[in-house]
């Protein structure tokens, strides 16, 4: 698996993923990357929440998530994520367990809990 992050100019900086080309900056034109870090956390269980639903013909309108973040004052880091499933009216009671458990599933969420290593280094282009 490989993504390719380009220098397209100015202050972007883009990332490349198959025919993908997600746009970052840090002057507000475009999401900065820990934005999108922290989006991907709530998008991630909202796919899974949303796969629960659609699975068992459970309504999903008025359906949403909201991501609330805790920062440390101490280390000025984030120490604490909440998930608030918000549930429409009329969902049934008996799924409400099972979509936190669908929620909890997030690829995102378990790579935070169980983070892989890192190797940053550095190589020349060869030029052709």
């Amino acid at each position: 698996m490989e993504m390719q992050i380009v220098f397209p100019g100015g202050a972007r900086v883009d990332a490349i993923s198959g025919d993908m080309v997600i746009t970052t900056n840090q002057d507000g034109t475009a999401p900065a990357p820990f934005g999108l870090f922290l989006a991907s956390i709530g998008t991630c269980a909202g796919i899974y929440v949303l796969s629960f639903c659609l699975q068992r013909g459970l309504p999903t309108e008025n359906l949403r998530i909201i991501q609330r973040m805790n920062y440390s004052p101490v280390t000025h880091m984030i120490d604490h994520i909440e998930l608030d499933i918000q549930l429409p009216p009329e969902f049934p009671e008996k799924y409400k367990d099972a979509v936190i458990r669908a929620a909890s599933q997030c690829a995102v969420k378990k790579h935070l809990e169980h983070p892989p290593t890192f190797d940053v280094h550095t190589s020349v282009v060869q030029m052709a």
